[in-house]
């Protein structure tokens, strides 16, 4: 997030875009509940009318995957109107003339088109970001689960720019985490295009400086994404270690994904629970629960926090950090005798330019949120205020492309995916509480009730539902939530594997799959 989460309840302008948030990060969504009390307006756009829509003053109701139309035409209608903010983009920007120009050719009557939402709604919300003296964006995997999900965030980016909604309080791009460390595991290294800090693996400096710290010679060359790693399993990859994710669950296209762990030499699974990818594992390592641990978490705001063990772990039970290094040492690797997770935390302090003035005791009360370049920098809870880091910010000439599987007479409905409010990503922890299992037993399909009746199907009845990579039984629910034409289930249930029938694309830079959109036939069961 650029901005600190108590910023969210000071906009005068909400738009939230591909985020259900009041589900998905209820507790920050109150931030929002209390700006909208305080007189702000909401703007939210997505194909479902998920709780948050019943509070906007506008909604948006876009077909699936047709986000980068909707902003295109909002930046159209913003120009128009002569509501960009002329001295932030000559101060601060480059390429914003060729953005301007480009922006002219998609008025939103043509996005009307593409996305189904009125000319006239896309005006008004246009409208009110242009002119709002604070206007906030906030999104989630709804805008990143695309072909395109970098072109949308790119377009986004380019809404804050053409209106100088960025640097300030109340104002920026803000997307949520979806779960509660990604944050501090992408600032650990964990991709496979940096080090520590997001420092690129391409660049010769940063190889020379890792070479150094890790005694060893690195790579000058990125390294595999998950996707491709699944790819190249039974050949260039023999074996495996996973570590705290249920990939059998949360990944499209499972067939794919368990032929993939099953053609592997060797798979490891370093998990809490034994989830359906570690019942796959040659060897399960058990690893300490959030409460059986220390060490640290990064939350969505960029907020470093201490983690501290409130009771002793079960059995053979080890921290992720302890199961590692030990890995790491019987394999011959030098430099992980680590003894605590302190030690963990300093060597990323040290080596990462935006924890470099930090360390395990100074995060004590967890009140620095990164960049904290050097010891005694106060944090930085609002980025990009006075200046971008890199000198400027860069708009993105977008054209809008069709997702990778578009319906047809043999897959005539939408299917989008997400998450639901009583249950937690693939029920590793949420599945195993009876009080969860009261409030959500299992999915369903949620159909329009016109669309229940033009199908032949029953509130309440199995369906089967199909895509080109294979087919799922599940309940139907009617509800007003879904448009005519558009279904939706969470991937969270095992028995309901939903993410076999997903997995149709990918996006070209970050290999994030296209979960958000999946043509599929649905008939009675």
């Amino acid at each position: 997030m650029s901005n600190p989460l108590v910023d969210m309840d000071k906009p005068d302008v909400i738009f939230c875009i591909g985020t259900n948030m009041t589900e998905c990060h209820p507790v920050a969504a109150t931030r929002i509940k209390r700006a909208i009390a305080r007189g702000a307006k909401l703007i939210v756009a997505d194909p479902r009318r998920i709780p948050l829509a019943d509070l906007a003053d506008l909604y948006l109701p876009l077909r699936v995957g047709s986000d980068a139309a909707l902003l295109l035409a909002m930046a159209h209608v913003i120009e128009r109107e002569g509501l960009v903010d002329a001295a932030f983009i000559d101060e601060r920007t480059v390429d914003g003339e060729l953005f301007l120009e480009h922006v002219r050719k998609f008025p939103p009557e043509w996005a009307e088109r593409i996305s189904g939402v009125r000319a006239e709604d896309i005006e008004r919300a246009a409208l009110w970001y242009g002119t709002a003296e604070r206007g906030a964006i906030y999104y989630t995997l709804g805008i990143t689960e695309h072909i395109c999900g970098v072109e949308n965030v790119q377009c986004l980016c380019n809404l804050a720019l053409m209106t100088g909604n960025i640097g300030r309080e109340g104002t920026g791009i803000n997307p949520m985490r979806g779960q509660n460390n990604i944050q501090g595991a992408g600032d650990s290294g964990a991709l496979p295009n940096n080090y520590v800090g997001f420092q690129a693996v391409d660049d010769p400096a940063h190889q020379k400086k890792f070479t150094k710290a890790y005694g060893r010679e690195t790579d000058l060359e990125k390294g595999p994404t998950k996707v491709t790693a699944l790819e190249m399993c039974g050949d260039r990859i023999k074996a495996m270690v996973i570590a705290g994710e249920n990939t059998v669950v949360s990944d499209p296209d499972r067939d794919h994904c368990e032929h993939a762990l099953k053609s592997l030499d060797h798979l490891v699974v370093i998990d809490i629970f034994l989830t359906e990818t570690a019942q796959l594992a040659d060897v399960v390592l058990p690893a300490t629960a959030w409460g059986e641990t220390d060490g640290t978490c990064t939350n969505t705001e960029r907020r470093v926090q201490r983690l501290r063990a409130a009771v002793p772990p079960p059995g053979d039970a080890k921290p992720d950090w302890w199961i590692v290094s030990q890995l790491a040492q019987r394999i011959g690797f030098k430099g992980f005798e680590f003894e605590s997770a302190k030690e963990v935390f300093n060597e990323l302090c040290e080596l990462s330019a935006t924890y470099h003035g930090l360390d395990w005791d100074r995060i004590e009360h967890s009140e620095y949120q990164w960049p904290v370049p050097h010891a005694g920098h106060p944090g930085t809870p609002r980025l990009h205020e006075g200046e971008f880091v890199n000198g400027r910010g860069i708009f993105k000439l977008i054209e809008y492309r069709d997702p990778a599987e578009t319906i047809n007479d043999d897959y005539p409905v939408w299917l989008t995916t997400g998450r639901r409010l009583a249950s937690y990503h693939t029920r590793t922890q949420t599945g195993r509480s009876a009080g969860i299992d009261y409030l959500l037993p299992e999915e369903t399909l949620e159909v329009n009730p016109s669309d229940v009746d033009a199908w032949g199907l029953a509130d309440g009845e199995w369906a089967e539902v199909s895509s080109p990579r294979g087919s799922v039984r599940i309940k139907v629910r009617a509800t007003d939530r879904s448009p005519r034409g558009t279904v939706f289930a969470s991937f969270s249930f095992a028995d309901v594997p939903v993410n076999v029938l997903t997995g149709s694309g990918y996006d070209p830079i970050t290999e994030t799959a296209e979960l958000k959109v999946c043509p599929v036939r649905v008939e009675p069961a």
